[in-house]
């Protein structure tokens, strides 16, 4: 390892890094604008130079390597003057309305300028003015405010995998542009206005909202899939402004998805604030004790077989533990938490689970793609398998429709039997994974849905075995869930119980008439066409498919207006946190199901979310691991039936809109008409 002096302290440093990297291990902070450590090295801000030793002039630290014995100084009046330089003409042509900026309060130009520029500026020319670009819905443009650092041309080519940015013109005429006129369409678009470093590129849908300091800031977890990424609240008073990325380096890195950060404006529209119930064929607002009375006329005497329970999307783990308990108590085996349907093993752990983790993708060298467009399903884990792409030498294959995933694959065909050919190796795919070092099988929700789903399970485990994809020092074998909820219910046990109906069986059985009463745990994707003349009780925070069915609604509060468990798809728990309180006389759900177990006679035995959490955690010890993917042991699951040429159908037809939060946001309707209704000739405003 180098050794190195910096500013009188030596240091030794890993080979390899910069000497911004260096500076920054000294405990030395060193100013920059083009730098960032996720993107490749520019070098063109030069806000970063610093004093070498035998050097004839400063150098930018963020280009320069370590080398042994080199000699750096950081605050000398020569490295002093130079920033003062740089910072001078930066602010050539940069216009002073940071009054009206978004990026106000939290601008690196700002800081940047206060802490290292001069204090005068000797600039009399007229300044330039650039032409605002339309970057879509997502991403407002101010683009005189550029300083051509090209952090968003390096986050759209090489993160984003979406090369339409980039420079033209040189010099004064120099601009960051889509070449063609076009908008940026990438799910991971929100990203650019964290990394741009001054106001060029801010946030369309929180234009003009607010300042920092305004704010309220509480750390979280985003549950519009099944990522589970850190992220931060700010809100203010009684609303959530926005949702912006915190670092997690085993999940999310620093990027968040569009539909988590920008969806933020679904959580106020269409809210259920107080209890309904259908009196005369019509939903009117009724108090609590009414509505739970009216549950509790339906469902007292009712045999437990007459009842089932279906767990959405949201849920999260306490409310389903509670409501498991609560139907237990009633003698319901009814219960599932696969709203889709997907063939996943109660049983077997690892049939649920992303077992190699997020990061692991980093360690593989080969990857087959089964029933699944990560590129929707989890922008932020389709990202890092692009990263492990740039990185070289990784083959990847896709069982599933062609897709633009921002990295080269092999199409191997598009049905269930083209699986069936790689497990037992007679597909050109199988030498590719069995040669590999560490091979890597991603099952979609797309592959596990229908009546060939645990076939397809039981292929993908053949598979597993066959082509070297488990062994002792690596599990490969990934289940990509798309909802915050699945595993966590899967963790505590939220399925059919013995002799207990599925969600497809609990259909069938309401319109039979053989189940008479519903409980709807959030859950809004199911075909309610199909519950006949049950009694639905709906528990959700949104008036969406659910609501619109129900007999009785009970408000619930939203993730960002709780805490509670949610486990990611590589079964990762942790907690999100409650940034503001719930809405009108919505309340959290394990408490609504705590009082109206009162009512039916079954009174749950916990009184506070401590209490329930210390059940739960008994109940499933691997949810008290808070942050920690908690591995599974490798054993068999899945049907051994044959599969045949059926296609495989994803599960999410249109990114933007998947959930009730996404469909009630107003922003995610203007992205659907941006980017969706092009490719499908359909849209949201007709």
């Amino acid at each position: 390892m180098p050794k190195m002096t910096i500013d009188g302290i030596e240091i030794e440093v890993p080979a390899g890094i910069t000497v911004l990297q260096a500076c920054e291990m000294a405990g030395k902070e060193i100013p920059r604008f083009c730098y960032h450590e996720r993107l490749s090295v520019a070098g063109n801000c030069r806000m970063c130079l610093v004093e070498q030793e035998k050097a004839p002039k400063p150098i930018a630290s963020c280009a320069m390597p370590v080398a042994d014995n080199m000699v750096i100084k950081t605050d000398t009046p020569l490295v002093r003057k130079a920033r003062q330089g740089v910072m001078e003409f930066l602010l050539i042509n940069h216009p002073l309305d940071c009054p009206i900026c978004d990026q106000g309060g939290e601008c690196d130009l700002q800081d940047q300028a206060m802490a290292y520029g001069h204090h005068s500026s000797r600039y009399k020319e007229a300044k330039r003015a650039v032409t605002d670009k339309d970057f879509g819905p997502i991403v407002k443009t101010e683009m005189t405010r550029c300083i051509q650092c090209t952090r968003c041309i390096r986050f759209a080519t090489e993160i984003a995998g979406v090369e339409t940015l980039g420079a033209t013109g040189r010099g004064e005429h120099m601009e960051v542009t889509t070449y063609v006129e076009k908008t940026i369409n990438s799910e991971l678009s929100g990203n650019l206005v964290d990394l741009c470093p001054v106001g060029a590129l801010t946030s369309k849908p929180y234009a003009f909202i607010a300042r920092p300091w305004e704010l309220r800031k509480t750390e979280s977890i985003d549950v519009m899939d099944a990522v589970g990424s850190a992220v931060r609240l700010d809100s203010r008073g009684r609303e959530v402004l926005r949702i912006l990325p915190r670092v997690n380096d085993d999940v999310n890195e620093e990027w968040l998805a569009d539909k988590s950060r920008y969806a933020v404006d679904g959580l106020r529209r269409q809210r259920l604030d107080r209890p309904y119930l259908r009196i005369d064929g019509k939903l009117k607002p009724v108090g609590w004790p009414e509505a739970l009375d009216a549950i509790a006329k339906r469902v007292i005497g009712l045999p437990g077989s007459r009842l089932a329970a279906i767990a959405g999307d949201f849920a999260d783990a306490e409310a389903m533990f509670a409501l498991k308990d609560l139907m237990t108590a009633l003698g319901s085996p009814n219960l599932d938490c696969r709203q889709e349907g997907a063939a996943l093993d109660p049983k077997a752990r690892a049939s649920w689970l992303f077992n190699s983790t997020i990061a692991g993708i980093e360690k593989a060298d080969a990857i087959l793609i089964v029933g699944s467009n990560p590129r929707w399903e989890a922008p932020v884990l389709n990202a890092r398998i692009r990263k492990r792409y740039l990185k070289g030498g990784l083959k990847v294959g896709v069982i599933g429709p062609k897709l633009d995933l921002t990295y080269p694959y092999q199409h191997l065909g598009q049905t269930a039997d083209v699986l069936g050919q790689v497990a037992s190796g007679a597909h050109a795919f199988a030498d590719v994974l069995k040669s590999a070092k560490a091979p890597m099988l991603i099952l979609g929700q797309g592959a596990l849905r229908g009546a060939e789903g645990a076939a397809v399970l039981g292929l993908a485990r053949k598979l597993a075995d066959s082509c070297n994809v488990v062994r002792e020092d690596w599990n490969g074998f990934n289940v990509l869930q798309t909802a915050a909820s699945r595993v966590g219910g899967m963790e505590i046990g939220f399925v059919p119980q013995a002799n207990g109906r599925d969600v497809a069986g609990i259909l069938e059985g309401t319109a039979r008439g053989e189940i008479e009463v519903v409980y709807l745990l959030g859950a809004d994707e199911i075909d309610m066409t199909k519950l006949g003349k049950a009694f639905v009780i709906y528990q959700g925070h949104h008036g969406d498919a659910g609501a619109h069915r129900a007999d009785v609604i009970l408000p619930a509060a939203a993730f960002t207006e709780k805490s509670g468990i949610y486990v990611s798809t590589e079964g990762r728990a942790q907690i999100t946190e409650a940034a503001i309180v719930p809405l009108g006389e919505a309340r959290e759900d394990w408490a609504i199901l705590r009082a109206l177990s009162e009512k039916l006679g079954r009174t749950l035995p916990y009184d506070s979310l401590d209490q329930l959490r210390r059940a739960l955690f008994k109940a499933a010890p691997n949810l008290q691991q808070l942050g920690v993917a908690v591995p599974a042991k490798w054993e068999r699951f899945g049907a051994s039936g044959a599969v045949t040429a059926l296609a495989f159908h994803l599960p999410i037809a249109n990114y933007y809109m998947t959930d009730p939060i996404s469909r009630a946001s107003e922003t995610m309707a203007k992205c659907t008409d941006a980017f969706v209704a092009p490719m499908t000739g359909t849209g949201t405003h007709g």
